[in-house]
């Protein structure tokens, strides 16, 4: 079967910087709903678009197509006591960039310093060119269920607590708190 609308894409992948310094190496294969879902990058799936499983591929990926390019106005510096203990590098909370009406974004903690904390909105990986190495290992078409959702349902996909998944994924959920 040939990767297209609406076919469920598992594939093998390495991340890795512009220099090939490896970032993840990914244990699991992704597997996205393909299609315009927003499961993956656009970039990778204009690539798989058409292929079949066997499919290999080294593809790059600029900061504009990827995460954005870092944004210097989306880390700020907090009082420690504004947030709640125990606090942690890695943390994360929900709050507005300064002068911002959009959306709420995700701080990260990157730094604790005695009174102060860092937190960072931008994505880990914004400012980077990313190499992925891609292979994939299966193609099958996307259940009603799926399509309906927007998602893939199962394994190393999203779960609505009605399978046999206890806590669902690694990293499927973070922690987060309101920052006010």
């Amino acid at each position: 079967m040939k990767i297209a609308q609406n076919t469920v894409v598992s594939v093998n992948y390495k991340l890795s910087d512009a220099q090939n310094n490896l970032i993840e190496d990914g244990a699991q294969p992704m597997v996205y709903l393909h299609g315009g879902y927003e499961n993956t990058l656009p970039k990778i799936e204009e690539e798989l678009d058409g292929k079949d499983v066997g499919y290999t591929s080294t593809i790059q990926i600029e900061p504009e197509d990827a995460f954005g390019d870092y944004d210097p106005n989306l880390v700020k510096v907090e009082e420690r006591n504004r947030l709640p203990e125990p606090i942690e590098v890695g943390m994360q909370f929900e709050g507005v960039a300064e002068g911002s009406d959009e959306e709420p974004v995700i701080f990260t903690v990157t730094e604790i310093a005695d009174d102060k904390v860092v937190l960072d909105g931008n994505h880990p990986l914004a400012g980077m060119a990313l190499r992925f190495d891609l292979s994939v290992i299966d193609v099958r078409a996307a259940t009603p269920e799926e399509i309906a959702h927007g998602h893939v349902h199962g394994a190393h996909g999203h779960d609505h607590g009605h399978d046999d998944m206890e806590d669902g994924e690694p990293g499927d959920h973070f922690r987060s708190q309101p920052l006010q």
